[in-house]
């Protein structure tokens, strides 16, 4: 049966919405506190990236909060946010089956980058909730400084499909890039009967399937620290990963890194996608530094 995205699209948004409703202000300060465990700016003044999920703000919200004092933290007068796309449409996800098995980019109409302050046509960047958790601890965080916090600049890569060095706008960003520091999102491990893992090879989380995930997450890190954009790109088609454009971006621009798995959790999503367990994806706070 094919998969109705625009209704998966709007439960997830109304799922977001209901989970930072009962989050509240004091539990947004309490993922804060629970983040203060790390202290990641030191890696953003030097150039790396911090990776933080956008599963259930339950489950990584403290994830997400290390990349928030992170940005904050390192002084900085700009933040580039890489975000995923997701592929809301069969328009776009038709467009990523193509590239994934070797057609031209150069001939996909939505080939390109969009985001905050970027006109044109494509702005489907608008309908994803990949920053929702983001921009929530953010002003949480902020109003709890009492500042207004460095400029965010949020970017959405879509189809890198292993030459990011041509993506359209890739010379913009790159020299926004040169006085910012990045963090990206990614929910790099998608496993389970709704992900269309077959049944005898489902795993769940605490019975294996964090261990293949943690595997699986390393394997990619490795290939994309090489610098293989395309083995990189193969691999998130198989780990289910939707990093695939951002990774192979953040990579492109700050050059040789190494990658570090700090945290990982996970988010049960039966209910989202109204299928049997184990349904489930894998939440990762990683950091990379330069080589």
């Amino acid at each position: 049966m094919e998969l109705d995205r625009a209704s998966l699209r709007n439960t997830i948004y109304n799922l977001y919405v209901k989970e930072h409703e009962e989050l509240g202000t004091e539990g947004a300060y309490r993922l804060l506190d629970e983040a203060r465990r790390w202290d990641l700016s030191k890696t953003l003044k030097k150039g790396g990236v911090i990776v933080f999920p956008h599963a259930g703000i339950a489950d990584c919200g403290h994830q997400i909060a290390a990349a928030v004092h992170a940005c904050l933290d390192s002084c900085a007068d700009r933040v580039i946010v890489l975000s995923v796309l997701h592929a809301f449409t069969q328009e776009m996800e038709d467009a990523r089956v193509r590239v994934a098995q070797g057609g031209d980019v150069r001939k996909e109409t939505l080939w390109g980058i969009q985001g905050t302050g970027i006109e044109g046509p494509r702005q489907e960047w608008r309908n994803d909730h990949a920053l929702y958790s983001f921009r929530y601890l953010w002003a949480a965080e902020t109003a709890r400084r009492g500042i207004r916090g460095p400029e965010v600049i949020e970017r959405y890569p879509y189809l890198a499909g292993g030459k990011p060095e041509i993506l359209p706008g890739i010379d913009e960003l790159a020299k926004l890039a040169e006085d910012a520091v990045i963090v990206s999102t990614a929910d790099p491990f998608h496993h389970g009967i709704g992900y269309n893992t077959p049944p005898d090879e489902a795993l769940y989380p605490l019975e294996g399937g964090l261990d293949l995930a943690r595997e699986t997450i390393q394997e990619g890190i490795d290939i994309l620290a090489a610098g293989d954009y395309w083995g990189y790109n193969q691999h998130c088609v198989r780990a289910k990963s939707d990093a695939r454009d951002a990774g192979q971006v953040f990579r492109y621009l700050r050059g040789p890194m190494t990658g570090t798995i700090l945290d990982l959790s996970y988010t049960d999503s039966t209910d989202m996608y109204q299928a049997p367990p184990p349904t489930w994806v894998a939440g990762a706070l990683i950091e990379w530094k330069l080589a």
